[in-house]
């Protein structure tokens, strides 16, 4: 059995990565021509065609993790028709290779994927993300939503804040921040703003900040006011870069671990976290979605080609994977528009085409 693994493995391993580099190849040459209207409207600012090249290729990671499952399919199934065009696979199947037995053989490739899949999403994808940034952010300007900015809430202790940044360069760099200080009792106790903060390690270092402190006078009925002036504020706090670029920008792009701090801390704070743990569970169960590809793929092994067929069935694939990624992204606003619970929302595409798999892998093989 090592032999037919080997066998099995290297020529799906060859078809994914030829199918993976032809569309990430496709992505890279839409990328570039965008990059070259923005080449044009940003060429007074200095932005040059090298930047417009690195920033294309630091998008490379989100490209393979985005294509990783489609790939998958397309490449397995490619292999699975071959063989079988050829007879290679009904020798197999005469050398004692069962049906169980080779969809465990597939699902022990797919756990690479898997892994390729979540390692590429979790860590290199978000990290050549940030090092777009910081090569398109001097000439682009800062990150900005609407004209008020982004807001964010926090709890410490018996004290609450709202934060408003009103532009991050998306690396570590806020302007124009301002922090409200509220008590129990929703009653302002102060306000800090200031034209530039950056990200320390667990606090805001505000530059040139002005602190207005509100006392109220209960003898009198009255509020005093007290300003103070800083050249630098530290102010601890929990909320991280990450925050508010999630804040400032979709969450597609956060780290697994930092969206659920994020999601956490909306909920701490009483704030609609639906749309974060919807993004949250799709981004735990679609590295799973390779294994699927893989079941949905072997049935084509035991089916039974005719001289031309094999690109027919490749087409079938690409339309399968297309379905794939539309009703996940379905699924993913209409989840968040219903208020459905976010697990079986982000679970339930990979579920309907794992019993689609099943369904075909039970008539196609054990049935048939």
């Amino acid at each position: 059995m090592k032999t037919v693994r080997r066998l099995l493995h290297g020529e799906i391993l060859r078809a994914v990565g030829f199918v993976l580099v032809g569309f990430l190849a496709l992505f890279l040459f839409f990328d570039v021509v965008d990059e070259l209207q923005n080449l044009a409207q940003l060429a007074s600012q200095g932005y040059k065609l090298h930047h417009a090249l690195l920033f294309v290729a630091f998008k490379t990671p989100s490209h393979i993790y985005e294509l990783m499952p489609i790939s998958v399919l397309i490449g397995c199934i490619f292999v699975m028709a071959r063989l079988a065009q050829s007879s290679e696979f009904t020798i197999l199947r005469t050398g004692g290779l069962a049906p169980l037995k080779a969809l465990s053989t597939l699902l022990q490739l797919g756990l690479v994927f898997v892994f390729m899949t979540f390692l590429i999403g979790d860590y290199v994808a978000p990290w050549a993300d940030r090092q777009g940034v910081l090569v398109k952010a001097p000439f682009q300007g800062n990150l900005t939503v609407g004209r008020t900015g982004a807001w964010l809430k926090e709890r410490q202790d018996k004290r609450h804040f709202a934060v408003n940044v009103r532009s991050f360069d998306g690396i570590r760099r806020m302007q124009n921040v301002r922090i409200h200080e509220f008590n129990e009792d929703g009653q302002l106790l102060a306000i800090i703003s200031a034209p530039q903060a950056d990200f320390g390690e667990g606090q805001w270092l505000l530059q040139q900040a002005e602190e207005t402190s509100l006392k109220n006078n209960a003898a009198d009925n009255t509020t005093r006011y007290q300003l103070r002036e800083h050249a630098q504020l530290a102010w601890p706090t929990g909320i991280s870069a990450d925050m508010v670029t999630a804040a400032v920008l979709s969450p597609e792009r956060m780290r697994t671990w930092e969206l659920f701090n994020y999601m956490r801390h909306l909920s701490n704070n009483n704030q609609n976290a639906q749309r974060y743990e919807i993004e949250f569970w799709r981004k735990v169960f679609y590295p799973l979605s390779c294994l699927v590809m893989l079941v949905m793929a072997l049935p084509f092994a035991y089916v039974h080609f005719r001289s031309g067929q094999i690109s027919g069935h490749v087409f079938g694939g690409v339309l399968v994977g297309i379905s794939f990624a539309l009703l996940n992204n379905l699924f993913g606003h209409a989840g968040n528009l219903q208020n459905w619970q976010p697990w079986l929302t982000a679970a339930a595409p990979s579920l309907i085409y794992s019993a689609i798999s099943l369904m075909g892998f039970w008539w196609m093989v054990l049935r048939r």
